[in-house]
């Protein structure tokens, strides 16, 4: 499982021509869903995104996580992510979960970070979305569990 992470002032999205999400200052969550993920690997991220510190104190270090600032996080799911670049010039999506997976793992994230206690705001899986964030810093952090989880 893969997740792209921005630190936003305001972000937003529209699903089909029509809004879905909007969060004041928060985070924006892509987030992409490879095959062989599990509830294990959407825990592990949910738990990782919503304590990120990477708001600033008042001494001006990233310190504070999205609960500390009273933050919310707009989720949208982003088959994308699991993009394989590695030969020619088009993407293979073949590392992609199927649809049915994908989306009960996305719904399961998103109930665990509302459990967290955050406000957290969606777009629609697998619609035509349309993104707007005033991104802050820029801070952006791209974590993938194959990466960071500890190994079984």
């Amino acid at each position: 499982m893969r997740a792209v992470v921005s630190r936003v002032l305001e972000a937003d999205v529209t699903a089909d021509g029509l809004p879905s999400g909007k969060i004041g200052r928060g985070m924006l969550i892509l987030l992409g869903i490879d095959r062989r993920d599990t509830l294990r690997e959407a825990e592990y991220l949910a738990e990782k995104c919503c304590g990120l510190r990477i708001f600033e104190d008042n001494g001006g270090k990233m310190n504070l996580s999205c609960t500390d600032v009273g933050g919310g996080l707009l989720i949208v799911s982003n088959f994308t992510l699991c993009g394989d670049c590695r030969k020619g010039k088009r993407p293979s999506f073949d590392a992609a979960a199927r649809p049915e997976q994908a989306n009960a793992l996305y719904a399961h994230f998103i109930e665990k970070c509302a459990a967290a206690g955050l406000t957290v705001a969606t777009g629609v899986f697998g619609a035509d979305m349309q993104i707007r964030q005033l991104c802050d810093g820029p801070v952006t952090l791209v974590l993938d569990t194959r990466d960071i989880m500890p190994r079984t």
